[in-house]
């Protein structure tokens, strides 16, 4: 935190003065300026750096408290907010790759590996005939001992016949369709869910604890090839992704 004042900065290009705040006040926890838990400078300190009025510092500060990077607490001031893994959503990714990305420790644990047949709303909703043979493999992912991820996935067995036979602490089955389903497309929803017993066990939560529940269908060359879904806990993960321009 600033302990004195600094320079007002000036409008100078098309940039609006509330995003230029949040600019900075992003720039400034990348940099490791600011960490975890520290009190960032007040409206009124940054009305004054910024040369803007009172009602643009506070929409600055509300729209990153929204997206989570701050934590504004009533009479004490705003904070930065605990870090939280970040994930991608746009390309289809396998978790270790993100885990092993953030130069993090990737472990598993299988609950279990069986073979299904779909139901009636599986074969209407993912385009399959009913009864169609699947595999079905649910796991725990770890991010240097913690667990961040439930995935429970069937897959068209028809397609990949040795599903069942993979090592799965070598691979993940994202890593694995990449292989046995080439020229992946497909499409996915978000939303949260309080987690059922099982669900919460596994991931070493309380049942109350929201979980961030990330539904994937994946097709390969407009088949259907799998269909994923995905837990997190709500606390220590968010979901996150970049959209081209």
């Amino acid at each position: 935190m600033p302990t004195k004042t600094q320079p007002a900065v000036r409008d100078e290009g098309p940039v609006p003065a509330y995003q230029r705040i949040k600019n900075h006040v992003i720039a400034q926890i990348q940099k490791g300026v600011w960490g975890e838990g520290d009190l960032i400078p007040t409206e009124l300190m940054l009305c004054e750096q910024f040369g803007v009025s009172r009602m643009t510092a506070h929409r600055a500060l509300r729209e990153l408290t929204g997206a989570g990077l701050l934590v504004r607490q009533q009479g004490s001031g705003t904070y930065v907010a605990p870090i939280k893994i970040a994930s991608t959503l746009i390309e289809i990714r396998s978790i270790a790759q993100d885990i092993r990305g953030r130069g993090h420790q990737h472990s598993c644990r299988v609950v279990s590996l069986q073979t299904v047949v779909a139901s009636a709303e599986q074969s209407s909703r993912l385009g399959l005939r009913v009864r169609a043979k699947l595999f079905r493999s649910v796991i725990v992912h770890f991010e240097n001992g913690t667990p961040i991820q439930l995935e429970d996935r069937v897959v068209d067995a028809a397609r990949m016949p040795d599903y069942l036979d993979q090592d799965w602490s070598q691979l993940t089955p994202n890593e694995y369709l990449m292989h046995a389903a080439p020229a992946p497309t497909g499409y996915y929803s978000i939303e949260v869910k309080l987690p059922t017993a099982d669900v919460a066990g596994a991931l070493n939560v309380p049942s109350s604890e929201p979980c961030l529940v990330l539904e994937r269908t994946t097709l390969s060359n407009g088949a259907f090839a799998s269909h994923a879904v995905m837990w997190y806990p709500g606390s220590r993960y968010k979901l996150a992704g970049q959209i081209p321009i």
